[in-house]
């Protein structure tokens, strides 16, 4: 390990000790990560999770809200003044415009803290008021989650992978054929820099419309002020022979460094180390929609994610030696209401076939993990066509009312994953294709909140333990 990395995780070190003491004088918060990749939808499931609790909506499968302890929810101003507060307001306005519109995505870091106030439990719990449990829900995209895989990669072995699957894609044509007119020990040129760093974006867009999943670095589609900058101005390039000294290859290298220390070193110290709670929103419908060679890499995807989340369980003294960990992780499949209830266990068991080498990871290190299907905001109803089950739903290109049969799903999802990676799946193909939906209109009402599919049992997995106790009375 270099003296540098040394010092920084000395750094990162003193700087958790000084919010897990903050924490433990005047109260931890929950701080629950949403993340995913585009089209996942993080912003719904954020919005539909706080219109829910500030309504009242009764969620069968979370404990506090079943067994009436949620006396109040409310928002107040987040503790920090430097970064973006979630747009709730807006994103609620959306869903319920006439007519209604899914949320804009995430393209940044926010955040935004929501307060229980909760009746307390226990033999005492008639002697003691009520309690309040601040949970601080972070939005940040999943492409800087992926980011976080690159911390223990050179810039010589993520050139490496990345040229090697770019190679078995019809769209890394084009990347490939810029790289025939290029020298990497030629002396360097910002000309030369941009033009390939161009046509690299215009390749991970690709890969994204595509419903691939490795999209690191993920600023490279999602840039904010940092456009132009030499620490986005790189490429993966394969490493020349003889000397690299004053090479292109040498500065894109210090350029990819510069990119980990400048961009996503300070993302890991001062975002993702603080969160204990996460949920990752997986489109996998769109990868079942897009093939065998999607899911694929949505499986090695989500497996380098959990190693970025370091795993583990929290306690005040492993925080002090190692830093915040994650010690609950939920994978959601979302879109769940674009399949007939039928269906619902088959696509939540590719999910976790998905994630099955990942979670036995994450379970070794310590941390509980889940896999699940839902849908933050339903969209359909159900129906039957010729014996066939089906939703009903507004469509999204052209605001049609609609019956769609997506077609059924494997009942072995191992073996569908075994199949695929032997090369011999017989592909879901026009047997499955889903239909993508409009917002049901008038999707939230003051007392009923939004209707869903499994919101109340992701909310009981990442927070129901944290809030069945009383730590402290107000």
């Amino acid at each position: 390990m270099a003296i540098t990395d040394i010092g920084y995780r000395i750094i990162d070190r003193v700087d958790a000790l000084g919010t897990q003491m903050s924490d433990t004088i005047f109260g931890a918060p929950i701080r629950l990560g949403v993340t995913g990749l585009a089209r996942s939808g993080k912003t719904v499931f954020i919005t539909s999770l706080i219109a829910n609790l500030l309504s009242g909506a009764k969620l069968p499968q979370f404990a506090a809200s079943a067994q009436d302890r949620i006396e109040l929810a409310y928002l107040i101003p987040q503790p920090n003044d430097t970064i973006a507060r979630f747009d709730y307001e807006t994103h609620l306005a959306q869903l319920c415009a006439h007519p209604p519109t899914w949320p804009d995505n995430t393209k940044g870091i926010s955040t935004l803290r929501l307060t229980l106030k909760l009746r307390p439990t226990g033999l005492l719990s008639g002697l003691r008021g009520a309690f309040e449990q601040h949970i601080d829900i972070v939005d940040y995209p999943g492409e800087w989650l992926l980011d976080l895989c690159l911390m223990d990669k050179s810039y010589e072995e993520w050139s490496s992978d990345v040229l090697h699957r770019m190679a078995s894609r019809v769209f890394g044509a084009e990347y490939v054929n810029a790289l025939t007119n290029l020298d990497p020990s030629d002396p360097f040129t910002d000309a030369a820099a941009r033009s390939l760093a161009v046509c690299f974006t215009d390749y991970l867009e690709n890969a994204r419309v595509a419903g691939y999943s490795d999209l690191s670095p993920g600023h490279f589609l999602l840039p904010g002020d940092m456009a132009g900058s030499p620490a986005l101005t790189f490429a993966p390039v394969p490493k020349p022979t003889g000397s690299i000294r004053k090479t292109f290859w040498a500065e894109m290298k210090r350029r990819y460094d510069a990119y980990k220390t400048h961009v996503v070193r300070p993302f890991f110290r001062d975002h993702f180390s603080k969160i204990d709670r996460q949920i990752v929103l997986v489109d996998l419908l769109s990868a079942l929609d897009n093939g065998p060679d999607a899911l694929s890499d949505l499986q090695r995807t989500m497996s380098d994610v959990v190693r970025a989340f370091r795993p583990g369980q929290n306690s005040f003294l492993t925080r002090l030696v190692s830093g915040q960990r994650v010690d609950k992780i939920l994978f959601a499949a979302t879109k769940a209401d674009h399949l007939h209830h039928t269906q619902h266990g088959n696509y939540t068991n590719i999910m976790r076939a998905i994630m099955d080498d990942a979670l036995r990871h994450a379970k070794f290190r310590g941390a509980q993990t889940a896999a699940l299907s839902l849908a933050s905001v339903r969209s359909t109803t159900e129906a039957l066509h010729e014996d066939h089950p089906c939703v009903r739903g507004t469509l999204l290109s052209n605001r049609k009312n609609t019956l769609s049969y997506a077609g059924s799903l494997p009942e072995n999802a191992q073996q569908l994953l075994r199949d695929i990676s032997d090369g011999r799946s017989n592909w879901l193909g026009a047997e499955f294709t889903s239909t993508p939906f409009a917002p049901p209109v008038d999707a939230f009402h003051p007392d009923r909140g939004i209707a869903h599919i499994r919101l109340d049992q992701s909310l009981e997995f990442l927070l129901g333990d944290r809030i069945c106790s009383d730590p402290r009375v107000i």
